[in-house]
Parts: structure tokens; C-alpha cells; sequence
């Protein structure tokens, strides 16, 4: 069996996100995923199921420490309006051993819940922004 070089795991520590262009310094968690659609497929004189693949959809979520009322600002009215802006978001990871670099990047990009409140006394505020997207982009991989 294969050594496991612990010293090469990466941390999500190195991690940081982009909002068309403009880092976001307070991300805590970013999770961007690609999820293929099936439908089954049955055939007559086999008792099996075969996934048949129709399609994919882009989603995640994005979560930063609250410190302003960005989100908000940005996509309060565009809710009431129904001009919902879109976004391009590009997550980059860092091999700090090596400086090589994972960078993906989903576009069409929209926020699919605002979230007008949410806090607890005594405990710091999260603020989950998740999104579903039109498409992706693997642009370098480590």
C-alpha cells in the first residue's frame, strides 16, 4: 500500500472566492458542486436499472462572516423587480508545499435564497448565500 503523505493534504485555510472580480476577505466555506441529472432505464428482459444521463446543474452555497450588508443591498430590490443579477464566481485553492493552484469558476451564477435575518445572541453570524449556475469551468487543477 501506497505511503500517505499527510504534509500534502490540503486546507481549505488557503482557500479564497471571488464575486465577479471582487475577493470576498470574510469567506468562511465555499462549496461548489456539479451534479449529473439520470433518469433510470429499464429494458424488457433485464431486471437491472441503467442511469441514463440527461444532463448536470451547477449549485453550492458560499458562506461568509457577516460583516456588512452586501448581499442585501445588492439583491433585495432585484427580488421584487424579478432583475435578478447574475454572477461569476471563481474559487482558487493553494498547495502551499508547492504554489500550484485549483482554480474553478461557475458562471450565471444567481442567489436562490436572500436571507433577510438570522442571528442568536452571544454567537458570531454566518451568512449562507446559495447559488445554482449555468455552467462551469475547470480553469487549472494541482
Amino acid at each position: 500500500m501506497a505511503e500517505l503523505l499527510t504534509n500534502k493534504a490540503l486546507s481549505g485555510t488557503t482557500g479564497e472566492v471571488w464575486f465577479d472580480g471582487e475577493k470576498l476577505a470574510n469567506l468562511k466555506k465555499a462549496d461548489l458542486k456539479v451534479e449529473g441529472n439520470f433518469e433510470d432505464l429499464q429494458v424488457c428482459g433485464d431486471y437491472r436499472t441503467f442511469p441514463n444521463y440527461v444532463g448536470y446543474s451547477v449549485t453550492g452555497s458560499v458562506t461568509l462572516a457577516k460583516i456588512d450588508s452586501l448581499v442585501l443591498k445588492k439583491y433585495a430590490t432585484a427580488y421584487k423587480t424579478g432583475d435578478i443579477p447574475t454572477l461569476k464566481i471563481i474559487a482558487k485553492l493553494t498547495d502551499k508545499s508547492t504554489g500550484k493552484v485549483e482554480r474553478t469558476a461557475i458562471s450565471g451564477a444567481v442567489l436562490t435564497t436572500l436571507t433577510l435575518a438570522n442571528f442568536e445572541a452571544a454567537k458570531l453570524i454566518d451568512e449562507e448565500i446559495p447559488v445554482q449556475a449555468s455552467d462551469y469551468y475547470v480553469l487549472e487543477t494541482i
